[in-house]
């Protein structure tokens, strides 16, 4: 098992939400990251999914600096970073890279695309002009662009190579770990294929670590060595990959499996699609007890017990490497209703 590299715990995000205009006051707070925990390992990929409002990018944003923390610990090789300054916090944010969604709203559209690479360069001070200059060019290589693309502009260049800009802008600091937030999902299916490849291709030569974040399942489930759900600022669920998809233990982790289709037409025709009713609550008022328990399946069939209503489940470890905050994760791991929406046998949902 490989080194920690980075490790959150009990990491807090609150924004506070003000009215008025000339005298503003605080009339609540949007808990967008509600004491998390989580590590991610040297060379190892972490996914990180759940629906929109999750607070899954405002987790990554904190863990790279863009976002205050309101508390929690945030440890990079065991040393506090979330509350360095200074020479330190510039070291630190060296070793900790994001690529950003969209590919071209995180590009200046003013400014050729080797100045946007070589702006972290110039920043830290690495190099004179002539030294950050080839090291621009020989990231944009390594991201499979041409040395004949520096000088262009982000609008002459295609999404999926836009987003090889970004990511060989957040590899120029040489950092350990790269938070990928939504990276594909603006892509088209085969530009995703292709920056995935190479996310994975750049893991096994450079040794990166990444945090991924997104929606997409089947996207998660074929990079990640372990993946971690979220729901209302919480991880609910916390597993390697491969047991994740073969035997989910949150109610809220198989109604993600049952809606992503399976390319098999006679498995996909055998799945039980579980609809969940409503949106989600609202992350300034989250309910009490279990936060899923206002649109929980197995609730409704196991009777409605009090104890979902009125007692938070925490995150428990439930096996080796296992863990969910569930107060029933046998029930919904032995359920008909889970056997019905996940394809368990060849694990493929």
């Amino acid at each position: 098992m490989s080194a920690t590299l980075l490790s959150v715990e009990a990491l807090r995000v609150h924004i506070p939400v003000t009215r008025g205009v000339v005298l503003r006051r605080t009339t609540g707070v949007v808990r967008a990251v509600d004491g998390v925990t989580l590590d991610v390992r040297e060379g190892e990929t972490l996914g990180l999914v759940g629906e929109s409002g999750s607070g899954k990018t405002t987790l990554g944003r904190a863990i790279v600096g863009l976002v205050p923390p309101t508390a929690g610990s945030i440890r990079l090789r065991g040393v506090e970073v979330s509350t360095l300054s200074g020479r330190g916090a510039r070291r630190a944010r060296s070793e900790l890279q994001m690529v950003f969604q969209d590919p071209f709203a995180s590009l200046d559209p003013r400014w050729p695309i080797a100045r946007s690479v070589e702006e972290p360069l110039r920043l830290h001070r690495a190099g004179d002009r002539r030294e950050r200059r080839e090291r621009v060019l020989e990231l944009l290589e390594l991201v499979g662009l041409s040395r004949r693309m520096a000088d262009r502009y982000p609008h002459e260049l295609s999404g999926g190579q836009r987003q090889r800009v970004g990511l060989a802008r957040a590899l120029a600091l040489r950092p350990a770990l790269v938070v990928a937030d939504e990276a594909v999902s603006a892509l088209d299916v085969s530009i995703q294929a292709q920056i995935l490849n190479l996310l994975q291709r750049l893991q096994e030569e450079l040794g990166l670590a990444y945090l991924f974040i997104a929606h997409d399942l089947a996207v998660v489930h074929q990079i990640s060595d372990r993946i971690a759900v979220m729901y209302l600022g919480q991880i609910v669920e916390l597993s390697p990959g491969v047991d994740l998809y073969r035997e989910p233990m949150h109610p809220y982790t198989v109604s993600l499996l049952s809606a992503n289709p399976v390319p098999d037409p006679s498995v996909e025709a055998a799945r039980e699609r579980i609809v969940l009713p409503g949106d989600p609550p609202s992350a300034a008022a989250p309910p009490p007890g279990c936060r899923f328990h206002t649109r929980c399946w197995l609730r409704e069939r196991l009777g409605d017990p009090e104890i979902c209503r009125t007692l938070e489940p925490l995150l428990r470890e439930v096996g080796p490497g296992r863990s969910v905050a569930c107060h029933f994760a046998d029930e919904a791991a032995a359920s008909p209703v889970t056997r019905r929406a996940v394809d368990l046998a060849g694990g493929r949902a």
